[in-house]
């Protein structure tokens, strides 16, 4: 059954997410109600939210961090099969901070996010499905080799 959010679905769905890490290099990662398995912290923009911001928005209501996400890492488009084809954006979030990781650990989020995990590479495959742990491969390996893509709003780069 799809959630109610997407009884009437657009056309095109467009979800921003963000890849952060933690001192050791583990990847942050959350457990929702309306999904299988783990998934970077993300989903969709309401209506003239700029993409950044929607990132920033969804991680904060799961984790309780507030991040500058300014560079995109990968796009990955996905065709329509069971919801709506759909554009999935992956922002950097950064390596966290001791402090930045105690409010992960501190933070109560709401009730459809069943949990907030620290995943090591070697774990990724066996706990995210598997569309979405080939993105995080892709962004991974982006930010690896320096590559990204500036977030832009009206052709100047996001401060």
């Amino acid at each position: 059954m799809l959630p109610e959010s997407l009884a009437c679905p657009p056309r095109r769905r467009l979800a921003h997410h963000a890849l952060v890490l933690n001192r050791d290099g583990a990847v942050l990662l959350i457990e929702t109600t309306h999904g299988s398995g783990l998934t970077l912290p993300g989903g969709s923009a309401e209506r003239d939210e700029l993409p950044h911001l929607a990132a920033r928005r969804h991680t904060e209501t799961a984790t309780g961090l507030v991040l500058a996400l300014r560079t995109l890492l990968a796009v990955d488009h996905v065709d329509g099969q069971l919801l709506p084809e759909g554009l999935h954006f992956v922002h950097w979030g950064g390596r966290l901070t001791p402090a930045q990781e105690t409010v992960v650990a501190r933070h109560r989020p709401p009730d459809h996010v069943l949990g907030v995990h620290w995943v090591h590479d070697a774990r990724l495959a066996d706990v995210m499905p598997a569309d979405q742990h080939r993105r995080l491969l892709q962004a991974r390996a982006a930010l690896t080799r320096g590559l990204h893509l500036p977030l832009l709003l009206r052709g100047s780069q996001v401060q």
